[in-house]
Parts: C-alpha cells; structure tokens; sequence
C-alpha cells in the first residue's frame, strides 16, 4: 500500500492547502490590527508559518472523516486568530472588514494563482521541451489545486456568510445586523455551531449550492 503512495503529489496538493489556510487567518489577524486590535500581533499569529496556524481537529480530523465518509466537499479550517472586538476604533465596521477579510484573501489568491496558471499554459511549449519540464509541470500542478482550495475555502466561508453559522465568519457579520437585544442570544448558537455544520457536511446538503458556484468559477480562473 504504501509503495503506491505519491509522495510528490501529496507535497504538491499540502503545499498550496497549508498556505490557503494560513493566510485565511492571517487576513483576519492584520485587518484586525489595523481597525485597533492587536491581540493577534502579540500571539505571534501574524506569521505566515503555518505551524502556528493549524488545528487538530479542523485541519487534520475533520478533512479526514470527510474523506472516509464519503462527502463530495473536502473541508477543513486553521485555528481562528484571537481577536478582541472591543479593541476597535469603530466596533461595527472592524468586526464586518475583520470577518470578511479572511474570504477576501482567499479569493484574492485563487485569482493570482489562476493568472501564474494560465501564464504557464500560454509559456507551456517553451518549458515542456526543456529542463525545466519537472519543476514547471510540479508548479503548474501546484497553482492549479491552490485555485480549486481556495476557492473551495472562500466559496464555502461565502456561503455561511449567507447562511450564518456561529463560530463563522458570517455569525459576526450578521450580528452587527441585528439588534443589540439579540445579539447575546444568537452568540449562544456558537456551542452548537460546529454539530451544525459537520451535520451539513455529512449530508451533503452543502454540495451541489458549493458545486453550483465553484464549477465555473474554477474554469474561468483556469482559462478553460
């Protein structure tokens, strides 16, 4: 079993996955210090090392039951960035930038990884017939699973941004929206949140909305 094992590939496919979820946290951890929180900083969780980023159960276990199970959507998450929301200038406006921004760079990288991918097609008779044919075909593997996870990442943040489930990103943005009566109730959520969205998962009852959005998405980034 292990001698069918490609090693090559599973670098090429961990490499742009470590780095989707790394800036995820990392987008949401600088935009908080710039709207006057710094609680990040001082954690050292504004660091591009991914080590310090990464979650048992969200970045190993998770994907991993997926994976067993069946499911048509591969997901998992880093460990969120502390944030103190009473640290910003303008509470309201911090915490939708601070939410969003995590989305935003997602979809920020599939974009720049789309372009290096179809700048490579376009160069790909040069490179193919040269020595530079492994490291290119390596690269070109590369960028085009870093478009197809972070788009996955951002589309899927996205749409629990419209279906918001406490912890996520979208609970917060929906929060600020609702009156302030109600926000202390709706925070409770967040203990189920988690079971919600495994359950979700395990269901798929997430997939063909995910599908819907991510098939042509991923294709125009790709140039196809």
């Amino acid at each position: 079993m292990f001698n069918s094992i490609d090693l090559n590939q599973i670098v090429i496919m961990i490499v742009p996955l470590l780095f989707a979820v790394t800036i995820h946290e990392v987008a949401h951890g600088y935009v908080a210090y710039k709207m006057g929180d710094n609680t990040a900083m001082l954690a050292g969780r504004l660091s591009l090392n991914p080590i310090k980023h990464l979650d048992f159960f969200g970045s190993f276990f998770l994907p991993l039951l997926l994976k067993l199970t069946g499911s048509a959507i591969i997901f998992g998450y880093a460990k969120p960035v502390p944030v103190n929301f009473s640290n910003f200038r303008n509470y309201r406006k911090g915490t939708i930038y601070v939410s969003s921004a995590g989305v935003l760079a997602n979809f920020a990288v599939a974009i720049i990884s789309g372009l290096l991918f179809q700048i490579l097609t376009y160069f790909q008779p040069l490179w193919h017939a040269s020595f530079l044919k492994p490291f290119a075909l390596d690269l070109y593997q590369m960028l085009g699973y870093s478009v197809l996870i972070n788009l996955v990442l951002a589309v899927f943040n996205a749409v629990f941004n419209l279906i918001p489930i406490p912890p996520l990103d979208g609970s917060k943005i929906l929060a600020m929206l609702l009156p302030v009566s109600l926000r202390l109730q709706y925070a409770r959520m967040e203990r189920y949140g988690m079971i919600i969205i495994i359950l979700l998962l395990l269901t798929g009852s997430l997939s063909s909305v995910l599908t819907f959005f991510l098939i042509p998405m991923f294709n125009i980034l790709l140039g196809r």
